[in-house]
C-alpha cells in the first residue's frame, strides 16, 4: 500500500514536470509571471502616490486630535497621547468658522453661477459666431490665461475704488458677470472648445425653426455642454473658495462679512482672544506667543477646517467631475 502511494506521488510529479516543459506551458506561464509583476509594481505605486498625497490630511488630523499639553511632547508623533477636540474648538474661534462659512459659501456658490453664464456665452460666441477679429480676441483671452493677475491688480483697483465698490462682495460678482473672474480666460477655452466638437446639425435644425442664436444657446447648445459645465462649475467654486489675492485687494472681507481665507490669514492675530474664550489659557499656559507650535498647530487645524467642506463636496462629486474631465479633453 505504501509503494503504492509512493508511485501515484513520483507518477504526479513527472506528470506536473513534464507539464512546465511543455514550450505552451512555458509562455503561458511567463505571460502570467509578467502580468502579476505588473500588477503588483503598479498597486505599490498607487498606494505610495496615494500616501504621499494624503499625508498633509492625515498628519493634519492628527495634529487637530491632540490635547494642546501634548504640543511639546516629542513622544507623540502619529497617535495623540490625550485625544481632545479643544483645537478645533480653538480654530472654530478663531476663524469665526459658522458666519465664515456661510460668507465663503455664499460668495462662492453666487460667483460660480456667474462664471457659467458669462465664459459659457464667450466660449460659444468664440466657436460658432464668426466676425472680423475674433481670432484676435480670442488670443487676448489666452494672453489673459498666462498674465499674472498681479500685473492688472492696480488697473482693477483703480477702477473698482472709482465706481465706490471696494468693500463690497458685488466687486467680485461684477467681475465674475463680466468674464474677468478668476480664471474666466481657462473657462471659455474649454467651453470654446467644447461647443466646437459638437455637431453642427444641432444649429442648423434649430434656425430652420425659427431659433435665435441666443435660444439655440440656451435651449440646444448649453443643455449639451454638461461635461464642460460640471468641469468649469467645480473649478469656479474651489478656486473661488481658495482665493485670498482678489479678496485682499477689494478688501471684501469684514468683520460683518468674514471669509475663511482671510480669517485663516490672520488666524495667528486671533489666537489670543480664541485661547481667552475657550479657556485653553489654562492649558497651554499665558506665554502662548513664545510657543510656535502652537500658533503652527492652531494654523493646520484651521486650514483643515476651511477645506474640509470641499472634500465632503468632492465625496459626492467624484464620478461627475472625472466623466465631465474625460469629455472635456483636459489633461496635465
Amino acid at each position: 500500500m505504501k509503494n503504492k502511494w509512493l508511485l501515484s506521488i513520483k507518477n504526479s510529479l513527472l506528470s506536473i514536470q513534464t507539464y512546465f516543459k511543455e514550450p505552451r506551458t512555458k509562455m503561458v506561464w511567463r505571460r502570467k509571471s509578467s502580468e502579476f509583476m505588473l500588477k503588483l509594481l503598479r498597486t505599490i505605486l498607487l498606494f505610495g502616490l496615494c500616501f504621499v498625497i494624503l499625508f498633509p490630511t492625515i498628519q493634519q488630523i492628527s495634529m487637530a486630535l491632540r490635547a494642546p499639553e501634548d504640543v511639546n511632547n516629542p513622544a507623540v508623533v502619529w497617535i495623540p497621547q490625550h485625544f481632545s477636540v479643544e483645537n478645533i474648538k480653538i480654530a472654530m474661534v478663531v476663524l469665526d468658522y459658522w458666519k465664515a462659512l456661510l460668507n465663503t459659501f455664499k460668495m462662492s456658490f453666487i460667483t460660480m453661477i456667474l462664471q457659467l453664464l458669462s465664459t459659457s456665452l464667450a466660449g460659444y460666441a468664440f466657436s460658432r459666431l464668426k466676425f472680423r477679429g475674433s481670432n484676435l480676441l480670442f488670443i487676448g483671452v489666452i494672453i489673459t490665461i498666462v498674465t499674472p493677475p498681479q500685473a492688472l491688480s492696480l488697473a482693477q483697483f483703480l477702477y473698482f475704488r472709482s465706481l465706490n465698490l471696494i468693500g463690497k462682495e458685488f466687486s467680485i460678482y461684477l467681475m465674475s458677470a463680466l468674464g474677468m473672474g478668476i480664471r474666466s480666460g481657462i473657462f471659455i477655452f474649454i467651453f470654446r472648445q467644447f461647443f466646437r466638437g459638437l455637431p453642427k446639425e444641432l444649429e442648423e435644425s434649430a434656425q430652420l425653426d425659427g431659433a435665435s442664436v441666443f435660444r439655440t444657446f440656451w435651449n440646444i447648445m448649453l443643455p449639451n455642454a454638461r461635461g464642460a459645465i460640471v468641469t468649469v462649475a467645480l473649478f469656479a467654486f474651489v478656486w473661488q473658495w481658495n482665493d485670498a489675492y482678489y479678496v485682499a485687494i477689494f478688501d471684501v472681507s469684514t468683520a460683518e462679512f468674514p471669509l475663511l481665507t482671510m480669517q485663516l490669514i490672520n488666524a495667528a492675530e486671533n489666537v489670543y482672544n480664541a485661547l481667552f474664550y475657550t479657556g485653553g489659557l489654562d492649558l497651554i499656559g499665558q506665554n502662548v506667543w513664545e510657543n510656535p507650535l502652537f500658533l503652527a498647530l492652531i494654523s493646520n487645524v484651521a486650514a483643515l477646517l476651511m477645506m474640509l467642506p470641499l472634500l465632503i463636496m468632492y465625496i459626492f462629486v467624484q464620478k461627475q467631475f472625472v466623466e465631465s474631465i474625460e469629455r472635456t479633453g483636459i489633461v496635465g
